[in-house]
């Protein structure tokens, strides 16, 4: 007989929560192989093919594309040790189902491996040995409380704690005054209870009137005030405001008074999710706790662009600009291994890492990511100038890992693309400094004791002032600035 199990949203990288369904790859029915891409996911990092770690029939699909799931909910479930799509449940041939209401435990269709390949699940023939981050067969999967979606009509009798029954309430709305609010995803609540956004009051689009993230966003564009509370009797005019206005009613009134933005004609509310939010929290976690200043200064880099020309004249694959000045960074990173560090604050240490993981700033359509290039320390200007090349062409079509977006120790940021001189960056967070290059134009500069047309970049450096002072920053940028200016000493390096 096939054992049904439970596939789960698994943890997809440092701090991803959700994910949405982009396309699903397998219909009910499929039979699906160990470790075959069952969906395409895009987080706020990366687009993510995620394999199902089980073998079998697919009986069940959770969420439409386009969905939004947290980590931890169900994907699909799995018919293990049936081998033709006959044995999975009758029923239509491609339904969508929504989340199952569970027990806050496990499912009792399959109470030992309920979304776990674990020692306790089926055979070593039926799950795989590779794992994404955050489920596997290492470890039982934690135990997700979900709240059962309410539905539109009570049922006729309700069972006692002695195990009879009694009659049911009259039924009401999907979210009334009283009982459990259809939401499964605690980011749905936290995003409601951000915008003083009473859920009560909302009509979930769901199924079964569960209230989607999408409910709620709408709720915040079109200002859904809070349920209108009973009349309050009215008091004599000596008694006071304080005396009039209670605790239990403030509240409410607080939480629904529009904010100075949404009282302006036209104001446009553009909800902080996927990568933007990413990209403001973790802006906003690095300006919060990195004490940064910045030092910067102009250089003449009329012989690195004669170098560039040089080098792509002699054939073979053309190096970049950006992969020079990579080059550069990892041997001024050389001299000045404090500028590649962290700072673990819970042990007041300040920690030096061996290697240098080099992330560049790119733009693409979905907002600024941050690849990076493992290793950078190893690596020719060739081999950077590949690396720094298929890391962008990745990010523009979306399929950047990860894997490819976390784990630098220090970031390259060329900001020259947009046509502007300098900027004051801001760190990328847990690193511990970052070089800003700006745009290479034509400026009057006096070379050999001559005034000259040279090309003249502005390179800016913004550390943390933890990690050192400014005599070790002004020292990095300024062998920084030397090898734009004379790039033959990079030859001590090699």
């Amino acid at each position: 007989m096939a054992q049904v199990l439970e596939f789960k949203l698994p943890d997809l990288g440092e701090g991803l929560t959700e994910a949405e369904i982009v396309r699903w790859l397998v219909s009910v029915g499929d039979v699906v192989a160990i470790d075959q891409p069952v969906v395409e996911v895009e987080t706020a990092k990366a687009m993510v093919e995620v394999p199902c770690p089980y073998g079998g029939v697919v009986t069940a699909r959770y969420g439409e594309e386009g969905t939004e799931l947290p980590v931890g909910a169900p994907l699909l479930t799995v018919a293990v040790g049936a081998s033709e799509p006959d044995d999975a449940p009758a029923g239509p041939s491609a339904p969508v189902a929504a989340p199952p209401a569970a027990d806050p435990a496990v499912s009792p269709a399959a109470p030992e491996a309920a979304g776990s390949a674990g020692p306790t699940g089926p055979s070593s023939g039926d799950t795989s040995g590779n794992v994404l981050v955050g489920y596997g067969t290492g470890a039982p999967v934690a135990r997700r409380r979900r709240v059962r979606p309410v539905r539109s009509t009570a049922p006729a009798a309700l069972r006692t704690p002695h195990g009879g029954t009694r009659p049911a309430p009259a039924a009401g709305p999907v979210n009334g005054a009283t009982g459990p609010v259809a939401v499964v995803s605690p980011l749905v609540r936290r995003l409601a209870r951000e915008h003083g956004v009473d859920l009560r009051a909302l009509t979930g689009s769901g199924r079964d009137g569960l209230i989607l993230r999408s409910d709620v966003e709408l709720a915040i564009r079109h200002g859904v005030a809070q349920p209108q509370l009973p009349p309050q009797p009215q008091l004599p005019p000596h008694v006071g405001a304080r005396q009039q206005a209670s605790p239990a009613t403030a509240a409410p009134v607080a939480a629904s008074r529009p904010s100075p933005v949404s009282a302006q004609d036209g104001a446009v509310r553009v909800p902080l999710r996927g990568l933007r939010g990413v990209v403001a929290d973790k802006l906003s976690r690095s300006r919060h706790e990195i004490p940064d200043a910045t030092c910067w200064v102009d250089a003449d880099a009329t012989e690195l662009m004669a170098a560039r020309t040089a080098m792509n004249a002699a054939g073979g694959p053309k190096i970049s600009l950006l992969a020079l000045l990579g080059r550069i960074c990892t041997a001024a990173l050389a001299r000045h291994p404090e500028l590649n560090s962290t700072v673990d604050m819970a042990a007041r240490e300040i920690v030096r890492l061996p290697a240098v993981h080099l992330g560049f700033a790119a733009q693409t359509e979905r907002g600024l990511v941050v690849p990076v290039v493992r290793d950078a320390h190893t690596r020719s200007a060739e081999s950077l100038s590949a690396e720094f090349a298929r890391l962008t062409e990745a990010g523009r079509t979306g399929t950047l890992t990860p894997g490819d977006l976390t784990g630098g120790t220090f970031t390259l940021n060329n900001y020259g693309v947009f046509g502007v001189d300098g900027s004051t960056p801001i760190i990328n967070h847990p690193e511990a400094a970052m070089l800003g290059v700006g745009r290479i134009v034509p400026k009057p500069w006096v070379h050999q004791g001559e005034l000259a047309v040279r090309q003249v970049v502005q390179l800016s450096l913004t550390f943390d002032h933890r990690v050192c002072d400014g005599g070790t920053a002004g020292g990095f940028l300024r062998h920084v600035a030397d090898c734009v200016e004379q790039p033959a000493m990079l030859l001590r390096t090699l």
